[in-house]
């Protein structure tokens, strides 16, 4: 391979040096100073509060121009349809296609590959956004951009090819993640439930103070009724002597 000044590579030498560096290469895919990488055959993304089992949620194989979604708030794992090749004397930058970006979507891993890297890249991305976010198996997401180093390096990788997402990535994040909009939801719901509860105890409070009153209307007629039956039923009292000393008649 032809050595290259310590710079980024034009449209012209990513044109000229990456038949031997992507598989597959296609010259349209040259985007300015960047390379478009596509979606490839399998993909993870993490449960939400909709998942029926987190746990059984796994890496997913896609077939040519299968389509999914990233709810809100969700994290995923997005392996590209190329293999990649990186020389010993560069070094690359990834990222995600401003369109994509737009939408929500944002790349959480790393942003460079390592000098003697070879293989299929994994993409650990984030839907940011308020809204799902729908790709499918080809569609091209992501930019490359090679560097040309001041000399190879022997600081590399080993260069033996990659492909597929690792599991043991996914068994590091697996399980329930909760988004803010599920959040949102749930503290919705329970402050719904609380109102209606609240109001079924303001009714309750309501009927109550109304037999309450009922029940002791009722007491103090009865108390009224029994103290005047007692009063008519008491006897007359005794008729007091006389201040003349005779005794009242018989």
């Amino acid at each position: 391979m032809t050595k290259m000044p310590t710079m980024f590579w034009s449209g012209e030498t990513l044109s000229e040096q990456l038949k031997t560096l992507i598989e597959p290469f296609l010259p349209e895919r040259v985007d300015c100073a960047a390379y478009t990488l596509a979606i490839g055959p399998e993909i993870y993304v993490s449960p939400s509060d909709q998942t029926a089992d987190p746990a059984t949620i796994t890496i997913r194989k896609l077939s040519e121009g299968a389509a999914f979604t990233i709810p809100p708030g969700q994290f995923a794992f997005l392996l590209t349809e190329e293999i990649v090749s990186v020389p010993a004397d560069c070094l690359a930058f990834i990222s995600i296609r401003a369109k994509i970006k737009f939408r929500g979507l944002v790349n959480v891993s790393g942003f460079h590959v390592d000098p003697g890297y070879c293989g299929q890249l994994t993409f650990a991305v984030f839907n940011a956004g308020p809204v799902p976010i729908r790709l499918k198996r080809g569609q091209e997401v992501f930019l490359i951009w090679y560097a040309s180093l001041d000399r190879e390096t022997t600081f590399k990788k080993d260069g033996r090819v990659k492909k597929g997402i690792d599991p043991e990535i996914v068994t590091s994040v697996a399980g329930e993640l909760q988004s803010f909009a599920s959040l949102l939801t749930r503290i919705k719901d329970v402050d719904k439930a609380l109102g209606d509860r609240v109001h079924a105890i303001e009714k309750e409070q309501v009927f109550f103070r109304v037999i309450g009153t009922i029940a002791l209307g009722i007491m103090i007629a009865l108390a009224g009724n029994w103290l005047m039956g007692k009063f008519h039923r008491q006897p007359a009292p005794a008729r007091q002597a006389t201040s003349t000393g005779q005794a009242p008649k018989q």
